[in-house]
């Protein structure tokens, strides 16, 4: 897609794999593109040679209009902001745009894991930023994507379709027109709870880690998928699927199970998940951890299932086996996750009913009292 005639400026924050791809991706579609990271030497490799270099699916040099380390100038004048971070930072992110925000702009966490962006708006609301403006989540990386040094990124591939949600619902039409100029294959979500609660990596990542222990610290080599989902923590991944499926339903969301999104998303089904994820060639070769402070872990509990825990024991759901694995994940790492993750407090949902959160994703108004 060209973007001339398009003066839609964009502004990526994060200059890891997703965001140099992104970043470098749009300029060579012609946008305008900043590109804002914490890392001085990544910025600075990327400032000295004038863009990024990308090769693989998309091929080119993208010419950016300013890479920086000061947020500032990465966010004045910008009309879409890409967040491409770890969920883990999106606090932090939330917390240093906060005084810099404008009228008007849009936010996009890309992607948002579970409940990105009333983690997001909260942090704003509590650093007292209260411009007019709309954040939005993607359910997962447009990109499979690596960059082996700053400034040089290879897209491997690029996803057909992606599913995204404004913050409030009311929004989507808006947010997607100005994705869509670049991005024709996403598509809006209903909203933001139907997004998050399609975060697979939830569901994929920490049960089968933690329960691979004894293999991630043994002197054997092993493939995650292939030797990890065995037939018990297969179903036992599906029965915790169904607790997650339980929490959406709770509040009036149909989602696909896990096993039907291996179907739709390529193409592979069995009678078990153990034997869906053996049949699935993209998941050929695909070693196993041998350390386990993975982000399967790390990032995958309090911000994967520790939100869908907290959700699912206010609207009285039983979620006994995605606590499980997150006291698990707490025992054997001697961390908080609980204390550390995006609880219901956080994301500004304590107390309210199904009607009240789809309410509240929905029109932005909790209760009475409109959130700017």
């Amino acid at each position: 897609m060209s973007a001339k005639g398009n003066k839609q400026k964009w502004t990526i924050i994060g200059g890891g794999n997703g965001g140099q791809s992104m970043a470098g991706h749009l300029a060579i579609m012609g946008f305008p593109v900043k590109l804002y990271d914490i890392f001085p030497e990544t910025i600075e490799a990327i400032r000295k040679q004038g863009g990024i270099k990308v090769e693989g699916a998309v091929e080119g040099f993208g010419k950016l209009e300013l890479a920086t380390t000061d947020i500032s100038q990465a966010l004045e004048g910008a009309d879409i902001v890409i967040v491409v971070a770890p969920a883990l930072a999106h606090k932090a992110i939330a917390k240093d745009c906060a005084p810099l925000l404008k009228d008007d702009q849009v936010i996009v966490l890309h992607p948002g894991s579970t409940f990105g962006v009333l983690e997001f708006k909260q942090t704003l609301v509590e650093n007292d930023c209260y411009a007019d403006l709309v954040i939005a989540e993607a359910e997962s990386l447009l990109y499979a994507c690596r960059s082996k040094k700053p400034g040089h990124a290879n897209i491997l591939g690029v996803k057909e379709c992606l599913k995204v949600a404004a913050f409030p619902a009311k929004e989507n039409e808006r947010v997607l027109k100005m994705l869509n100029t670049a991005f024709p294959q996403m598509y809006a979500g209903a909203n933001v709870l139907e997004v998050s609660l399609s975060n697979l990596n939830a569901m994929m990542h920490p049960g089968p880690t933690l329960l691979n222990t004894s293999l991630i610290e043994s002197i054997h080599e092993w493939l995650y998928y292939w030797d990890g989902i065995t037939p018990s923590i297969g179903e036992f991944v599906e029965q915790m699927d169904k607790e997650r499926l339980a929490v959406a339903e709770a509040l009036g969301i149909k989602l696909k199970s896990v096993g039907e999104m291996y179907k739709i998303l390529y193409g592979v089904e069995g009678e078990s998940l153990s034997e869906a994820v053996k049949k699935n060639k993209a998941y050929e070769g695909v070693k196993g951890q041998k350390n386990i402070r993975t982000r399967y872990v790390l990032e995958d509990i309090p911000m994967g299932l520790v939100p869908m825990v907290s959700l699912g024991k206010m609207l009285g759901i039983d979620v006994s086996r995605m606590e499980t694995i997150v006291k698990l994940g707490e025992f054997l790492l001697d961390k908080d996750f609980t204390k550390e993750g995006r609880t219901v407090d956080k994301i500004g949902l304590i107390d309210m009913t199904p009607e009240e959160v789809i309410n509240y994703v929905e029109t932005g108004i909790r209760g009475q009292r409109a959130l700017a």
